[in-house]
């Protein structure tokens, strides 16, 4: 079983700032497509942001322009900073590597929560 590991979560006001890692075997890490989904109470979990092996990146709408996903391939980690974080950004955040188009490998998700 393949695990993806992601430390720690986290609290912060509205408006700040938060970076997540997660971080991968170095088979996973290299070949896969790798991202994060985030998923609040009640809600069904969304994708956030993924990035491709050659570092081509897409965001969902809800966050596009203030958060950033990246890797560093000589750590085998892979990161997700967060800012201008909203209320709405609370929820359980997840990282994955796809395989054939679909999220496989997983994290084991940390809380992230945005509150005055």
């Amino acid at each position: 079983q393949v695990q993806l590991v992601e430390p720690g979560g986290g609290l912060v006001q509205p408006g700040g700032s938060l970076s997540r890692s997660c971080a991968a075997p170095g088979s996973i890490f290299s070949m896969y497509r790798l991202g994060w989904y985030r998923q609040a109470p009640g809600k069904l979990r969304e994708l956030v942001a993924h990035i491709t092996s050659g570092g081509i990146t897409n965001y969902a709408d809800a966050v596009k322009g203030r958060f950033t996903i990246t890797r560093d391939n000589a750590k085998k980690t892979m990161y997700l900073q967060m800012n201008s974080l909203k209320s709405e950004d609370t929820a359980v955040y997840y990282c994955t590597a796809f395989r054939f188009g679909a999220p496989t490998y997983w994290g084991q998700g940390t809380q992230v929560t945005v509150s005055s």
